[in-house]
């Protein structure tokens, strides 16, 4: 019989085999009891029928007992073997879930795939600005011409070893958070400036960078940053995973708790290689990062940057990767 199966009346069991066999003994010691027992010689009026009345009463209360007992005992081995066969059920149906999500079986719902689609578009138009941004700085990363082949109003006058890359203007707070939220939507206009500018700036973007590649691979079994609900860690935990904390002391920030995305993470961080290398390289990414950016910003800053896709995405693999342990 199959874990999903009805299960069927069963037939007599050894309950009630034992139940069958006191009630035996039991009627043949009434018996006994009751025929070796002396006849009264001077009988009073009205003492035969409820003589007969305790007699019977003596006999069968014991027995009807036992049948009680019995059928509870019944009862109860019934409710564990169902209580055993949901759970077998219960397990089933997750690993099956969690190996048809791993091997991409699982054909998605049509509301689910609207939203893919919107999300692929996005991520679609993001890839465009940071291929377009990263053909930029590759061009003002080249060595810079001759002074002969091109005029005074070309090249910029540069102190002797400045990189073109080190006079960009410095990256606003409120870009930098916005950035690591990644724009909305495709017509999310501050959010895509705000990330063209935190592009220019070298650290922010390899953060960024990093964050894409994670939220990417996550997104391959069906995780997505606006679906989880993390817990709230409050601004001091954060600074103190800034000056170098780790374990049980910074574990309020592992703040996920769907089961789901953490088993699916889980598994695909012990499978996959390529995801590992990049889940660790985000890691150590947002650690020097947030270092950085902890010392100048105020608890309002930490607590919307904590807010932020990338901070949830910090929040899922630093639990799978025992950051908080």
């Amino acid at each position: 019989m199959g874990i999903y199966d009805k299960p069927r009346p069963g037939g007599v069991t050894e309950i009630e085999i034992v139940a069958v066999a006191l009630s035996a003994v039991w009627l043949v010691g009434a018996i006994i009891f009751f025929l070796l027992q002396p006849e009264d010689p001077n009988p009073q009026e009205g003492e035969g029928g409820l003589r007969f009345l305790m007699t019977m009463l003596a006999i069968f209360m014991p027995v009807a007992m036992i049948w009680v007992a019995a059928t509870a005992a019944r009862a109860s081995r019934v409710m564990r073997e169902e209580s055993q066969r949901l759970q077998t059920a219960i397990d089933g149906i997750r690993q099956a879930y969690i190996a048809q999500a791993q091997g991409a079986a699982i054909r998605p719902e049509p509301s689910v795939a609207r939203k893919l689609d919107e999300i692929a578009a996005a991520a679609k138009k993001t890839e465009t600005a940071l291929a377009t941004f990263q053909s930029r700085r590759e061009e003002s990363s080249r060595p810079p011409p001759q002074p002969a082949e091109v005029s005074g109003e070309d090249q910029p006058t540069l102190a002797l070893g400045t990189q073109a890359a080190d006079m960009a203007p410095l990256l606003s707070t409120e870009d930098f958070i916005r950035a690591l939220n990644f724009p909305e939507t495709a017509e999310d206009e501050l959010g895509f400036a705000a990330l063209r500018r935190a592009l220019k700036d070298r650290s922010a973007s390899q953060l960024i960078q990093a964050a894409q590649d994670v939220l990417t691979l996550l997104s391959q079994d069906g995780i997505y940053m606006d679906d989880l609900r993390p817990d709230r860690a409050r601004p001091e935990i954060w600074r103190q995973f800034a000056g170098g904390a780790r374990g049980r002391s910074i574990a309020p920030l592992g703040g996920i708790r769907d089961r789901s995305s953490l088993t699916l993470t889980n598994a695909r961080m012990k499978q996959d290689p390529i995801f590992r290398d990049a889940a660790h390289h985000f890691l150590r990414r947002f650690d020097k990062s947030f270092a950085e950016f902890e010392s100048t910003a105020s608890d309002g800053e930490i607590s919307a940057l904590a807010d932020t896709r990338t901070a949830r995405a910090f929040m899922l693999l630093g639990r799978v990767a025992g950051t908080f342990d």
